[in-house]
């Protein structure tokens, strides 16, 4: 266990918590929405410092992020628990374990050795991804900053409710995220994730001011999010935030407690990357339809193939100077490391 970060004592031994948005309000022996943060006597503590339920070395577009430093490697590192309760989760098994299985398990795992076997294995980031990062910041944090010098990038792939506090504290030490922007109805977000839009939307607004490289990712379940007017408000969000913001819309396939709705038909998906362009968007990428013509990345001036992409795997880059060779326009990503 460790002591958290960012929280408050408060009346009668209760703690505050402040790294995400629901800021629970925890009494004494009790726990966060997350399952993983627990009041001890007006102590809030980490109860998953150190023990990483899931470590893997993936290329960096399985995140997905496309403009990040392409055909690189990520080190990539979870422990349980989520402060989320989506139906849909593809990682139940260990975002959902504190809650369903009522056990938080991992093996010991200290921040200097996670750098030290990203390094080893030369990647050029670490992705803290598969449950939410935010209710394992301590761990993330602090290798977080022995990553950055040693000259290892660090990647967020998050719900994005993490608060303002939680972003100030990482600070220059995060470089790029992919924020899931599940829908753009808060009835969505109460419904399926037990949470809310209007934060997601503030932490895609502040990721952008402290200049994190940001991509963004929205699964399209069929009947419940991929509306073309819900379509059509989120895309302009996200163009009116900025128009050269990278936009994953991926295929849904039937996981956990949603079983009951078919996945998404291809057309659907595609329908939608035409609704992102229409809306003044630059970039957008069709997900979960490997070898289809939306993983490639052409240019927005020229439309020349750029990055030919088969899945979460690079054929040909022809923008490691980050400009396209066809017509000299800069395309907006970090290319080199």
């Amino acid at each position: 266990m460790k002591e958290a970060y960012l929280y408050e004592r408060v009346e009668e031994e209760k703690t505050r918590c402040k790294l995400c948005s629901h800021r629970c309000l925890i009494a004494d022996g009790k726990r966060g929405i997350c399952g993983v943060r627990e009041n001890r006597s007006g102590t809030l503590f980490s109860l998953v410092y150190e023990k990483v339920i899931a470590r893997n070395i993936d290329p960096i577009e399985k995140k997905p992020l496309f403009h990040f430093l392409p055909a690189t490697r990520s080190y990539s590192i979870a422990t349980a628990g989520c402060n989320f309760r989506c139906k849909f989760c593809q990682n139940s098994d260990i975002s959902q374990m504190p809650a369903d299985r009522k056990i938080i398990d991992g093996i010991s795992m200290r921040p200097g050795a996670i750098v030290e076997e990203a390094y080893e294995n030369r990647c050029a980031s670490i992705s803290y991804t598969y449950t939410e990062p935010t209710v394992f910041f301590e761990l993330a944090l602090d290798t977080a900053r022995i990553a950055s010098s040693k000259g290892i990038k660090n990647v967020f792939v998050s719900n994005g409710y993490m608060t303002a506090e939680c972003l100030e504290e990482i600070g220059g030490d995060l470089h790029a995220a992919n924020v899931d922007l599940k829908a753009f109805s808060d009835r969505f977000y109460k419904e399926q994730c037990g949470a809310r839009l209007k934060p997601v939307l503030a932490t895609l607004e502040n990721m952008k001011q402290r200049e994190v490289w940001l991509e963004v990712t929205t699964l399209l379940i069929p009947g419940l999010n991929d509306s073309p007017e819900e379509l059509k408000s989120l895309a302009r969000f996200l163009a009116a935030l900025d128009p050269y913001i990278p936009w994953h819309i991926s295929r849904f396939h039937p996981r956990y407690k949603l079983t009951n709705i078919d996945s998404t038909p291809a057309q659907t998906v595609r329908k939608a990357r035409d609704i992102g362009y229409g809306e003044g968007l630059k970039y957008v990428y069709t997900g979960n339809l490997p070898g289809d013509d939306g993983e490639k990345t052409y240019c927005h001036g020229c439309g020349e193939l750029l990055i030919d992409r088969t899945g979460f795997y690079v054929n040909k880059n022809s923008i490691s100077s980050g400009k396209c060779p066809g017509c000299g326009k800069e395309i907006p990503g970090i290319w080199t490391a």
